[in-house]
């Protein structure tokens, strides 16, 4: 009898794991409004069922640590990361994560910093104003833009009057337009996406300082996932072809040009900002 039970288990685990096979679960970090996001994956989860042939299911997350806490504890597939949070996935995981793809605006990515007050118009305007990052775990909306602050020799916690988190790159440039703050950092990409669709004046909210370029976003997954999956998948981001309908439409809602191979290396200086800003143990 009790031979028959475990064997009626390892049965259940093997349907279990068999059946959670075909689904390929996907999130991204939550660094704009739940909406949008899934508004901007639907059709590129069309497009990986296609290429897979497997379901495609879009797990929206509470916040960045929980992005990847669900690669690591194999609760999601696939994550769409910042360069910070994957270099998190990376420690946490003791390097049992693997980045497939970067876009090739991630290569040379910025962030800007924003204000609506005239007498804000260099780093150095900062001191003694209020500031608001995006999520503590964002790359382009905290740890990098706190990097050139210190690069700058401002110190965020002393020498500002008020830091404060808005946890998405629009609820920043919210803050900076509301009068909530003095000024706000964030992702370069988000920031002329809302000015190309007119939801923020540039004439009032106003870019005073842009970063240096950095390594910034990319698509990953566990290191155990097969490796026919990942070439799949890997297979599918590179064939994306702006001059093909679908495609166009894919890329324009992922704000990319095109696709390219990335790897775990490209994040070293991401790491070393993290450490050297006191964000991640060294």
């Amino acid at each position: 009898m009790k031979l028959i039970s475990v064997l009626a288990a390892g049965l259940l685990l093997v349907s279990g794991s068999s059946s959670a096979q075909q689904v390929l679960r996907v999130s991204a970090i939550p660094d704009e409004a739940p909406t949008e996001l899934q508004r901007k994956f639907k059709p590129l989860g069309e497009y990986l069922e296609k290429k897979t042939g497997m379901k495609v299911e879009f797990t929206p997350v509470t916040d960045y640590a929980a992005s990847v806490e669900g690669l690591i504890n194999r609760k999601l597939d696939m994550v769409w990361f910042g360069g910070f949070t994957f270099v998190q996935a990376k420690e946490r995981s003791r390097g049992q994560v693997v980045p497939l793809v970067q876009r090739v605006e991630d290569e040379k990515f910025r962030s800007v910093f924003v204000t609506t007050s005239p007498a804000i118009t260099k780093l150095a305007d900062l001191k003694g104003k209020t500031l608001s990052f995006g999520s503590e775990s964002s790359t382009s909306g905290h740890l990098m833009p706190r990097s050139f602050l210190l690069a700058a020799q401002i110190d965020p916690d002393s020498d500002l009057k008020r830091i404060a988190f808005s946890g998405a790159h629009d609820a920043t440039v919210a803050a900076v337009a509301g009068g909530k703050v003095d000024a706000g950092a964030l992702n370069i990409s988000v920031w002329e996406k809302l000015v190309g669709e007119k939801k923020v004046d540039p004439a009032k909210v106003r870019v005073f300082y842009t970063t240096p370029p950095y390594y910034d976003y990319n698509w990953t997954v566990r290191a155990d996932m097969p490796a026919e999956l990942k070439k799949k998948i890997t297979d599918a981001f590179l064939a994306l072809d702006a001059s093909t309908p679908e495609g166009k439409q894919i890329l324009e809602l992922q704000r990319a040009s095109k696709f390219i191979p990335t790897r775990a290396e490209n994040y070293t200086a991401i790491e070393a900002a993290a450490k050297n800003a006191g964000l991640l143990k060294k």
